[in-house]
């Protein structure tokens, strides 16, 4: 506080000074990247919405000639609804698995002592980064050899299992977050581990389940390479493979439609994120749990 504000205050004891803290350069420039960031994924979707109502769209951004026509188009496809439902269920089914596996998975990985946990926790990260394309032969080898080719539930068993590994992750840092004095003061009263892990921990890990489960719904329902090469059932492609139905003849794309079906593809997981957001309470706060 300056020696001017200081007199200020002694002559007039009402006045309250707000100090104000200068900007440096770097928070500036932090703030300038992030703007421009944010223009690259702001410019995408303003093209998405202009586009889709456009009588004449192209590959620039510009104010549309209103029309409905596009979302006519689209609708009006019988292969554009199936592949909503066909990704629902793909989406769908990945998710259950996966979040159910990795919750069973990484609650003894969080509270059991387990030989070498350490390096199987580093491998379990390990195959997280692992590139999904190099696994595609040697799976859709085991696919025929197997004969689940061509079906949703067995394509969603390779979308789960390269999922697990970071779900497992995730789940094991959140489940670590709850104390376990919790769980002592269950298992004297004569609780089970299985009931342990239905009343107490997946209770206060639901942010953590939240979390996970709306991660691999998005990894799956924007799925592209797996469904495309394990599932070549012309009723069952989902949306991300569908989407190839709007690209025309020497790669002329039909940028209305294109635009229209991306716009719908993307809703559900808006609403999804909407739903699932009550609980993401941020932080945990077990504070008044442990007090004794």
């Amino acid at each position: 506080m300056s020696a001017v504000q200081a007199k200020r205050m002694r002559a007039d004891p009402s006045l309250i000074v707000v100090p104000y803290r200068r900007v440096s350069v770097a928070a500036l420039a932090t703030n300038v990247v992030l703007v421009l960031l944010g223009c690259f994924f702001v410019l995408p979707m303003l093209w998405m919405i202009f586009a889709s109502l456009d009588a004449n769209p192209d590959w620039a951004i510009k104010l549309p000639s209103l029309t409905l026509t596009n979302f006519a188009d689209v609708i009006g496809t019988a292969g554009a609804l199936s592949s909503f439902r066909s990704s629902l269920i793909l989406a769908g089914a990945t998710t259950v698995i996966t979040t159910v596996l990795a919750v069973l998975a990484a609650y003894p990985l969080s509270r059991m002592h387990i030989p070498f946990k350490r390096g199987f926790m580093l491998a379990i990260l390990f195959a997280s980064g692992l590139p999904v394309s190099m696994l595609v032969v040697p799976v859709y080898q085991l696919y025929v050899y197997l004969g689940w080719l061509d079906s949703l539930y067995t394509t969603a068993l390779f979308l789960a299992a390269s999922s697990l590994p970071f779900a497992i992750w995730l789940m094991k840092n959140f489940i670590d977050a709850v104390p376990a004095e919790l769980e002592h003061a269950a298992a004297i009263d004569g609780a089970g581990t299985v009931r342990i892990l239905r009343q107490v921990v997946l209770p206060l890990t639901v942010p953590g389940i939240a979390v996970t489960a709306i991660y691999t719904f998005i990894n799956a329902w924007g799925a592209f390479i797996i469904p495309f090469v394990l599932n070549s059932n012309p009723d069952d492609q989902p949306g991300p493979v569908e989407i190839y139905n709007f690209m025309g003849s020497h790669g002329l794309f039909k940028f209305g439609d294109l635009a229209v079906f991306s716009l719908l593809f993307s809703l559900p997981v808006i609403v999804l994120y909407l739903f699932m957001s009550r609980y993401f309470s941020g932080a945990f706060s077990f504070s008044g749990a442990v007090r004794g």
